[in-house]
Order: C-alpha cells, then sequence, then structure tokens
C-alpha cells in the first residue's frame, strides 16, 4: 500500500477545478495506493515528474519509486499541448 501526499501546487490548482472533477480526480487518485496495478498511468520519460494519471481532460503528475511506497502528486493540469 502506498502513502500518498499532494504538494502546495497540486492543492491549489485542483481546488481552482469545478468540483464535480475534482471529486473525479480525488476519486482516481486513492486508486494510486495500489500502484503498479493501475489503469490510465503511464511513464513520462522526457518530463521531471515520472507519471502521470489520466482523468478524463485533466491529468495528474506524480513521483513514484516502487522502493518507498510513497506517491506525490506534484501538479493537476487540464490537458492541451502544453500539458506535457
Amino acid at each position: 500500500m502506498n502513502d500518498i501526499y499532494w504538494t502546495r501546487k497540486a492543492v491549489k490548482q485542483l481546488l481552482r477545478i469545478h468540483s464535480d472533477q475534482q471529486r473525479k480526480i480525488r476519486d482516481a487518485v486513492t486508486l494510486l495506493e495500489r500502484m503498479p496495478d493501475v489503469s490510465n498511468v503511464k511513464a513520462l520519460a522526457p518530463h521531471a515528474c515520472g507519471y502521470r494519471l489520466r482523468v478524463g481532460n485533466y491529468r495528474v503528475l506524480f513521483e513514484w519509486d516502487g522502493a518507498i511506497p510513497v506517491i506525490s502528486i506534484q501538479e493537476v493540469k487540464k490537458r492541451d499541448e502544453r500539458t506535457y
């Protein structure tokens, strides 16, 4: 089981999103506790954050190291051509 930590930046970004989408994002993030057995997760090779979670039109960028059971949510962004 992994622990999930939100950065201050990610929390601010989440709070700017409509409440319906916030709930979907929070529900999807809680599933990250079972990492690596989670769908809609992709490793990002050239990006500072190691992984992304797709939740509708939003992307949750996070770091995870399999040796340490901690997931650090770095950013929550609406998907566009500048997201990655």
